[in-house]
């Protein structure tokens, strides 16, 4: 084992514009919604997006062409086949962190050290202000625009946006097959037998560090509780909970340190699934949240779970306002991507990646160490 020389101290990331460009949604009218009126279509199609008056606010503004003409009458009739394009204003993303650490690079995959905050894919209120975005404008600036239109690198797996540390990013067509497969494997293999083994012959291993409420009785604990979703409001696709009916997880935790007189653990937890949340989750579930998260409490259940009442009043976009309950993007827990395991997608060498810790998260022997430094080592 040696230290890698493809290792560089790298960090690298524009400032975000005051306002983003907004989005374009298309929409392609199907010939059994033909004669409804343009109202109705949005209306009964995206629901979840905006209430009828808010539809009705964005027709009145311009926002939605039809067959590429502006279209403000909202009683239009529509026909099939016509083309329709909503235009959401342009808006101002929460503030977040710009800049990323380079941890490992190569020609096939990139490991960034993402901060704590920062969304990886666009989604919600973040379009623009993603770690996606950061690695399209890398690449633009270094390369001429029509090499930088071939290709740029992409997650092969997520992290929440309050969670920080390692995120593997694929630079190749190839390594990004090879990576989406080693973490569908690992999660296939869970599914096939819950109670088998952590480690094995799996192709990547993700060892994370958590600093979680009360103290933890045991020094080792596996949690196999599976993981599902239930309707919650603000989240269109359902939450993810603690489930008996949901899909099989597993979870290794390891305690580090115990802190009495705060109350709390930090622990290790190495994972064999990558459900989503679900470190946050298989925690809660057993009696001890991350301490500081907004949305998980014990039993892997969410804080609020008033999922029958509807907020019907609208932002001047015409969409909803952001729930007031706690949502998964909520930051304020303690989590980091602390290490990673692989083996390379197209050398098949074993590389060993690991991100600085936060001083939250360090050992009282860490803590009164030198500071951590940024490490990769490769084997053959």
């Amino acid at each position: 084992m040696s230290n890698d020389s493809r290792t560089q101290s790298l960090v690298f990331g524009l400032p975000w514009p005051e306002l983003n460009d907004g989005i374009f949604y298309n929409d392609v009218v199907p010939h059994s919604d033909s004669g409804l009126t343009l109202v109705e279509f949005y209306s009964r199609k995206y629901k979840h997006s905006a209430p009828l008056q808010g539809w009705l606010q964005r027709i009145q503004n311009g926002q939605i062409s039809v067959d590429g003409r502006v279209v403000k009458d909202p009683n239009a009739i529509l026909s099939g086949d016509s083309v329709l394009v909503y235009h959401r204003l342009p808006w101002k993303e929460p503030d977040v962190p710009h800049l990323l650490e380079v941890l490992y690079e190569d020609d096939d995959l990139i490991a960034l050290n993402k901060p704590s905050g920062l969304q990886v894919l666009p989604g919600g209120l973040f379009q623009q202000r993603t770690v996606l975005t950061q690695l399209c404008w890398s690449v633009k600036k270094q390369n001429p625009p029509l090499k930088s239109q071939e290709s740029h690198p992409v997650p092969v797996h997520r992290l929440g946006r309050g969670t920080s540390g390692i995120l593997l990013c694929a630079k190749t067509k190839v390594a990004k097959t090879r990576l989406a497969a080693y973490f569908a494997d690992g999660t296939s293999l869970v599914g096939a037998n819950r109670k088998a083994e952590l480690g094995g012959t799996r192709k990547i291993s993700k060892i994370y560090r958590a600093l979680v409420t009360g103290l933890l009785g045991e020094d080792k604990v596996v949690i196999d509780q599976p993981i599902g979703t239930v309707r919650y409001p603000g989240v269109a696709k359902g939450l993810y909970v603690a489930s008996p009916s949901g899909k099989p997880a597993l979870s290794k935790v390891e305690v580090l340190e115990r802190d009495g007189k705060q109350n709390c653990t930090l622990v290790q937890v190495e994972i064999e699934s990558g459900r989503p949340h679900q470190i946050r989750i298989h925690l809660s579930f057993i009696g001890h949240p991350l301490l500081g998260d907004p949305l998980y409490i014990a039993g892997g259940q969410p804080r609020c779970f008033d999922s029958e009442i509807v907020d019907e009043s609208y932002a001047q976009d015409g969409g909803y306002h952001k729930p007031t309950n706690p949502v998964p993007g909520d930051c304020g827990y303690y989590l980091h991507a602390h290490r990673l395991v692989l083996s390379h997608p197209t050398t098949n060498e074993m590389i060993y990646i690991t991100a600085p810790l936060p001083s939250v998260l360090r050992t009282s022997y860490e803590a009164n160490s030198l500071p951590e430094s940024m490490s990769v080592n490769s084997a053959k």
